[in-house]
């Protein structure tokens, strides 16, 4: 029996490039070889991933120099636009991920019942998941 294989989504793609290693990777080695400009970006959006993970402020502007001259140039200018808010987050330890996180349910329970009954049912699904 032959083993069958399953493409490999652009997600998939992504996650793998970004943490792991393309030397420890054949497929990625061969991904970066046919691309050039592919591994281009995995190494600038690598190094962004890197810097995040361990909140280094100071890593900040060498990483937004060196990405103006990659393919992900717009991106990088967009997030210098930015530059207050990233270092912000980069240097403080607080998040509003658990605020996000109750919004993100609240609209969930709002686009699951749209439609079928009034602002009453919908209060009684909140307090009964909470």
């Amino acid at each position: 029996m032959s083993k069958r294989t399953h493409p490999v989504s652009p997600h998939q793609i992504a996650w793998l490039m970004l943490k792991v290693d393309p030397a420890r990777s054949r497929y990625l080695t061969a991904l970066c070889e046919f691309s050039p400009e592919l591994a281009s970006i995995a190494r600038v959006a690598r190094s962004l991933f890197n810097l995040l993970r361990t909140r280094n402020a100071q890593a900040w502007s060498d990483w937004s120099e060196g990405a103006e001259h990659s393919p992900l140039a717009a991106f990088a200018r967009h997030l210098r636009r930015d530059k207050d808010a990233v270092l912000a987050a980069l240097r403080l330890h607080r998040s509003n991920g658990m605020v996000e996180g109750h919004v993100h349910r609240l609209k969930l329970l709002k686009r699951q019942m749209y439609g079928r009954a009034g602002f009453d049912l919908l209060k009684l699904r909140v307090l009964h998941s909470a």
